[in-house]
């Protein structure tokens, strides 16, 4: 059962983007060639079964989310890395056509990432639409992973260790999301927020 704390009083969907596709089927086989690691030996580091790399790296298959997320961490990766969102300068600026649409909901929701940093230790900015009915669950991330987020409208469930935090139009929250996680959209009206994700390893 899970437990409800209003935020205001308290105070694997895939891409179905071809380009998105082609980028991380190369970009992954890539990195994974210049760490000399097998396939067999990216799966135990990722625990991502062989079939499904050999998927990714044929362009055969929309890998999900949180499947970038394992893949990015055992090449020492982020997923801007992969989805080629970012670049190795002191300053990049992103033109209108890379940001990366990397979900996509039932319902026409979206979840995009803007920028990020190169791996192992990144930051994401991230914008994601849910439309009513709509739920996206999230694997846990590496420990100490943190979460920024900003509700613009709409009204954001978001559930960690089976407590469900109610995130009205207007208000932030942060979170610790190296635990299993998932964000809703309660209510009639779609929610649009943007998310900031810290990952850092040792």
């Amino acid at each position: 059962m899970t437990r409800s704390v209003n935020i205001s009083t308290a105070g694997d969907g895939a891409s179905s983007d071809r380009g998105v596709i082609e980028t991380v089927s190369t970009r992954v086989r890539e990195n994974r060639r210049q760490r000399r690691l097998s396939l067999d030996q990216l799966s135990a580091r990722s625990g991502v079964s062989k079939g499904m790399l050999v998927q990714i790296e044929r362009g055969a298959t929309n890998p999900s989310i949180g499947t970038l997320c394992k893949v990015a961490a055992a090449l020492g990766s982020s997923i801007a890395d992969l989805v080629d969102a970012t670049g190795p300068s002191r300053l990049d600026v992103v033109p209108a056509a890379n940001p990366r649409t990397l979900w996509k909901g039932s319902r026409g929701g979206s979840a995009t990432l803007l920028v990020g940093s190169s791996g192992p230790n990144m930051l994401e900015l991230w914008t994601w639409e849910l439309r009513p009915g709509e739920r996206y669950d999230a694997v846990a991330h590496p420990a100490g992973t943190q979460e920024l987020l900003h509700v613009a409208s709409g009204k954001l469930e978001l559930l960690v260790d089976s407590v469900s935090y109610v995130i009205p139009a207007g208000r932030a929250a942060r979170a610790l999301t190296d635990r299993p996680h998932a964000y809703a959209c309660i209510g009639r009206r779609p929610v649009r927020f943007t998310m900031v994700v810290a990952e850092w390893h040792a």
